[in-house]
């Protein structure tokens, strides 16, 4: 197959996305999703704030292990669906931090926790951040218990619960503590002299990444564990720790210990004195890569049990045991990331970490933002979403907000090249609350006997102006097939023929040619970043020249009006030297045949046999609909001329390589990241 052997190799980038990850539920205008719907957990709720730009800190989510779709929460992304609410003292605090709904809980200013010790008792779906450098919280802490999960605590500075006795026994008051808690993100803090440990992940806590602290002037820094079971997952990178005895971390019964460039610093002849760095204990597995280490004792350190893996890492006046053995798992294989050489560690480590000014405040929010809204009940300024558009000024130069109540839209909207900048925001409680809808096909005559609409003509919604955004809504083409068999059956619910296309918490659902993303011209790039959504479909319901990212999504297969099951997902007609589709980290469902569906085929439209089509599909789960030989030959052309390929995918439908299902090398992997696909485009920004 010579299409993953003739692609340019790119540079590997980490894509530092800003958009955030909703949730997601059900069905929409009557759609069944199949048995994985869901993947996401509940409704998605939107913003309290959705008029107005939510701030990029805010929509920023996790990496490494806190990334993963794991215990049915895709990622963490705390508090994002919620209300952005500022909070200066601890009753406010309580109130917003154990609340049932999602919020960003912003602290401006120092909290002083009352009793000292006091523990607050975070609840799930919360983001937790300080005001620049001014968020304090003084004497106490933060604890997450058994099941809470998407949980975001950032740029704080929490201190000073220290009792007087240096190896307390008689005081757990931690800074932060998880006990059975999953998908937590901690991040740009800077944590010091508490009663017992700085962080203590427990009793089976998993899906945690910790990034960018500072855990400083303490006995006890980092201490995992607490357990028989060897189920956790973490990632614990760039951190600082500086003038800590011990749990450095403390790492016991970890499934997947992922440390990297962390920098671990014992001052000389200061009054603390490490006793061990980093420690793999009992069934750890742990990947310990470009970390720098200065003055410790007993910098690496391993029980006989454990496995662990070092590479990269540097000693600067270390002392006593430094270990490694075993064999330990392949990070990668789970998230990218990206490892910054050794040597730079130390300055890059303590320039980073801690709490940052931009964070938290309205500094690093996005510029004004100018706001149309849309209601059926007239309750908006607008009643039609096609009204709201052709108010929007002609070649306007910043973002226009459409924000849309919940109802049934019924009417095409078409957004013109003219009009860039435009977002669609759904203010419903979740994606299915607001539903643009419309039922033409692509042999639909058109008013006037003019002709038919054709397929691109058809759909619900047409974007053609770049940086246009979507979010929390769904798209649906209702054609009717079964009452209307002499016509052609193309009925495209979304396209887009722009550059910058951001779809973020939205479903797209129709049968054949359900969304088409393509390209303005074949000049000019088409790029679409679609995450956390869903695209439901029976026939080439992916189609279209354009370079299209789908990440975290669910990607549902349906069956045809009779009942039959057959399909195909993707139908790509990429350019030659362009990327076509890429979908990762998604998930393949529906209650189709098993074996019915193929991946993609390759579309050569008009007959152009200088297009390259490619799509290729990665770190997904692949449900039994998905046939043995995903890929297909269409109108004369065959698959294996063309781009198609797949990498680690897993689930009933992910079968072993062959000549019918081409696999990626690791290093053609490495080119086929989101990141690659998008080039200096983060959406959202």
């Amino acid at each position: 197959m010579r299409t993953t052997q003739h692609n340019a190799r790119h540079r590997r980038r980490r894509l530092g996305l800003t958009v955030g990850i909703p949730l997601a539920t059900a069905t929409a205008v009557g759609v069944s999703y199949g048995g994985a719907f869901g993947v996401f957990g509940e409704d998605a709720r939107p913003k309290a704030e959705a008029a107005t730009a939510t701030p990029a800190w805010a929509r920023e989510v996790a990496d490494g292990f806190a990334s993963v779709n794991a215990l049915g929460q895709n990622g963490t992304y705390g508090g994002r669906d919620g209300a952005i609410v500022t909070v200066k003292n601890l009753a406010d605090l309580e109130k917003y931090a154990t609340a049932s709904k999602p919020y960003v809980i912003v602290v401006a200013g120092t909290i002083t926790m009352t009793p000292k010790g006091k523990e607050i008792k975070v609840a799930s779906d919360k983001t937790i951040v300080g005001s620049g450098t001014s968020g304090q919280i003084v004497g106490g802490g933060f604890f997450l218990g058994e099941g809470v999960h998407n949980v975001i605590i950032r740029n704080l500075t929490i201190r000073d619960s220290y009792a007087g006795t240096w190896n307390d026994k008689d005081h757990d008051w931690d800074a932060i503590q998880m006990d059975g808690a999953h998908h937590v993100w901690i991040d740009h803090n800077n944590l010091r002299n508490m009663a017992d440990g700085l962080i203590d992940s427990r009793k089976d806590t998993t899906s945690l990444t910790v990034s960018w602290n500072q855990l400083k002037n303490d006995n006890k820094a980092f201490g995992i564990g607490w357990t028989d079971h060897v189920t956790a997952d973490i990632t614990i990178h760039h951190n600082w720790f500086h003038e800590t005895e011990q749990r450095n971390p403390s790492t016991d019964n970890v499934a997947h210990a992922h440390l990297y460039n962390n920098f671990l610093q014992d001052d000389p002849d200061s009054s603390i004195t490490s006793s061990y760095g980093n420690y793999a204990r009992g069934g750890t597995k742990m990947v310990l890569e470009n970390s720098y280490f200065e003055g410790f004792d007993n910098p690496v350190t391993k029980d006989s049990t454990a496995a662990l893996v070092q590479r990269g890492n540097v000693f600067v006046n270390t002392t006593g045991r430094n270990e490694s053995g075993g064999t330990a798992f392949d990070p990668k294989t789970y998230y990218s990331y990206t490892l910054d050489p050794t040597a730079d560690v130390p300055s890059k480590v303590k320039s980073g970490a801690g709490p940052r000014a931009a964070i938290g405040t309205a500094a690093s929010a996005a510029p004004a933002t100018a706001t149309l809204s849309v209601a059926k009940d007239g309750s908006g300024r607008y009643k039609t979403i096609q009204a709201a558009v052709d108010a929007v000024p002609a070649n306007n130069t910043s973002r226009v907000v459409i924000t849309v109540k919940p109802g049934a839209y019924r009417e095409m909207v078409r957004i013109p090249s003219n009009k860039p900048h435009v977002t669609l925001q759904g203010t419903g409680g979740s994606r299915k609350d607001t539903v643009i809808v419309y039922g033409n096909a692509s042999g639909t005559p058109k008013p006037g006997g003019s002709g038919t609409y054709g397929t691109s003509g058809s759909a619900t919604v047409a974007v053609e102006a770049d940086d246009f955004q979507a979010r929390n809504l769904t798209v649906s083409n209702d054609f009717d097939e079964k009452a209307n068999p002499n016509v052609s059956a193309q009925a495209v619910a979304l396209r887009t023929a722009a550059d910058k296309v951001l779809l973020d918490s939205v479903i797209i659902t129709g049968d054949q040619d359900t969304l088409q993303l393509d390209s303005a011209t074949r000049a000019k790039p088409g790029r679409v970043y679609m995450t956390n959504s869903y695209v439901v479909g029976t026939v080439d319901f992916i189609f279209g020249s354009a370079t299209a990212a789908i990440d975290r999504s669910v990607i549902t297969l349906k069956k045809r009006w009779d009942g039959t099951s057959g399909g195909c997902v993707t139908a790509p007609s990429t350019p030659a030297g362009r990327k076509g589709f890429l979908i990762s980290n998604s998930t393949f469902n529906g209650d189709v045949a098993p074996g019915s569906f193929a991946l993609g085929r390759p579309w050569h439209a008009g007959g152009d046999a200088s297009l390259d089509p490619q799509t290729t599909v990665r770190n997904s789960t692949l449900g039994s609909g998905i046939g043995a030989a995903p890929w297909s030959d269409m109108g004369g052309f065959s698959w294996k001329d063309d781009r198609f390929a797949e990498y680690k995918n897993t689930g009933p439908g992910a079968g072993t390589p062959s000549g019918n299902r081409p696999q990626l090398r690791d290093d053609q992997a490495s080119g086929q990241e989101v990141g690659d696909w998008l080039g200096d485009w983060t959406p959202g920004s």
